[in-house]
């Protein structure tokens, strides 16, 4: 599957994996000025960058990266972020500062990663009942802990 990025903005960073074994790519902040995080503070960064995937059973997910997390606290405000295959605008990245110490997000630097994966989509059914199963109604520490 071949994956198009356009850059928007010249300086924008085509997303790379960091390693040949790296499921996701990273995703660079595309920044006329630094960016800083206050604690607790939310920003969308841009990455100056869309994207088309050539197939349409497939999204772009958004996630973390594990340093600027357990180094820093920062993390996606949405936890994850999802592009569909079919959005064509710029994709940009939520972060929250979860830490007591604000955090500048710099031009070029690595905010996220980006992975592909397949998606299942399902004809939708309505249905006054469903099928029962063991577990029944049960959630939320119904199964122990």
């Amino acid at each position: 599957m071949k994956l198009t990025f356009r850059k928007l903005r010249d300086k924008a960073v085509i997303p790379q994996r960091a390693t040949t074994g790296s499921a996701g790519m990273d995703l660079c902040a595309c920044l006329d000025a630094p960016v800083t995080l206050q604690p607790h503070e939310i920003r969308l960064i841009p990455t100056g960058l869309a994207a088309a995937p050539e197939r349409s059973d497939v999204m772009l997910m958004i996630c973390a990266r594990s340093g600027l997390a357990s180094k820093h606290g920062i993390a996606l405000a949405n936890g994850v972020g999802i592009v569909d295959a079919d959005y064509r605008g710029e994709i940009c990245v939520a972060l929250i500062n979860q830490s007591e110490t604000a955090f500048t997000v710099t031009d070029g630097l690595r905010i996220a990663q980006l992975i592909v994966t397949p998606v299942i989509l399902p004809d939708i059914c309505e249905a006054d009942t469903l099928p029962e199963t063991e577990r029944g109604s049960g959630g939320f520490g119904s199964t122990g802990t």
